[in-house]
């Protein structure tokens, strides 16, 4: 497949006054010269190929923003070389973001106190979008999710979720090549984060459009990607398909026990001396409105058996369940570096 989206060893560094404490620190700060450096991003490499939708993952401060502003051309890098749809994002930038489209979380493209019908008009004209290609978006977002009740109403009577389904559609309106979405479904309920799932999904099969998506709901990456970028201190630290990064953590499984009315004081003080006893790597949840442990185990150092076994004897166990470890603690578990 044709790689739509190169970066080669790039780095973001930026220099950060070491300030002093005080009213007197701060006088003397302001002729201070002792700066420190931030390597937000380091000697990041990365191919996207045309069509995909890539989950683009990582903690807080891992530099996802930052290297998100470099390939939208809002930062320029401090080394390496970034080449998106043909063209460097910075330095042909007027010509680069016309071909591109945007979703940032909160923050809306669309005009505050029009109804949404006019913001696509205004939209339509700033991107020179010919009538009937504007004619056949329109048509394929009502198709999907009956976007025409939004038209007559005004941008600041929308609710969240109808606001996001307005952004999103507005971002395709134009067929970019590359629509970078972050946290597109934040603050939404299911019912709305299935609606914008279905319409990322479908849009992205119709114009084969490649999407980056930046997002902490497991469930948008579970939903819409195949493949999963993560980096972490500006560092590449896996890039590879879904399934296969589900598989990082194959010999998991989580045993869940619930304990029997009564004697959950008991559960309580029993736990630490299962730790003790089994390699079992952490008890994720105590839900103890309903008396459910969860409690997670690696086969390759400790049979699940073995566990169950003990607790069976030993624990006041009234129900157990056995499951597979989920996307999201499997994140958690690389973010925390695979312990």
């Amino acid at each position: 497949m044709e790689n739509l989206i190169h970066l080669e060893n790039v780095s973001k560094h930026f220099k950060v006054l070491n300030r002093r404490e005080g009213l007197g620190g701060a006088f003397l700060d302001l002729f201070s010269r002792n700066y420190r450096t931030i390597k937000a991003v380091d000697e990041l490499s990365l191919d996207i190929a045309r069509g995909e939708i890539v989950g683009f993952l990582g903690p807080n401060g891992a530099g996802k923003s930052t290297t998100i502003k470099m390939m939208t051309g809002v930062l320029m890098p401090t080394a390496g070389r970034i080449v998106i749809n043909g063209m460097n994002p910075f330095t042909e930038r007027i010509k680069f973001v016309a071909r591109i489209g945007v979703v940032f979380g909160q923050r809306t493209q669309l005009w505050w106190e029009l109804p949404v019908r006019e913001s696509f008009k205004l939209l339509k004209e700033i991107y020179k979008i010919p009538n009937d290609v504007y004619r056949a978006n329109l048509a394929r977002f009502e198709e999907l999710v009956n976007i025409q009740e939004l038209y007559g109403q005004q941008v600041r009577n929308l609710s969240l979720g109808q606001r996001m389904l307005c952004d999103i559609a507005a971002s395709f309106l134009h067929d970019p090549s590359i629509i970078f979405l972050d946290e597109p479904t934040i603050g939404l309920d299911v019912a709305v984060k299935a609606q914008i799932r279905r319409l990322i999904r479908a849009l992205n099969e119709d114009k084969n459009t490649t999407i980056i998506l930046t997002t902490h709901d497991v469930g948008d990456v579970e939903a819409l990607c195949r493949r999963i970028v993560m980096i972490d201190k500006g560092k590449l630290i896996y890039d590879g398909t879904t399934a296969a990064f589900g598989k990082l953590f194959g010999s998991y499984r989580t045993l869940r026990l619930m304990c029997r009315e009564g004697e959950f004081d008991s559960m309580d003080a029993l736990l630490p001396s299962m730790r003790e006893k089994f390699a079992i790597s952490a008890i994720d949840t105590q839900d103890k409105e309903n008396h459910w442990y969860d409690i997670t185990i690696d086969q390759d150092r400790t049979k699940l058996s073995d566990v169950l076994s003990w607790a069976l004897n030993t624990l006041p166990v009234k129900d157990v369940q056995i499951q597979e470890i989920k996307t999201e603690s499997i994140i958690a578990k690389v973010y925390a570096g695979g312990k």
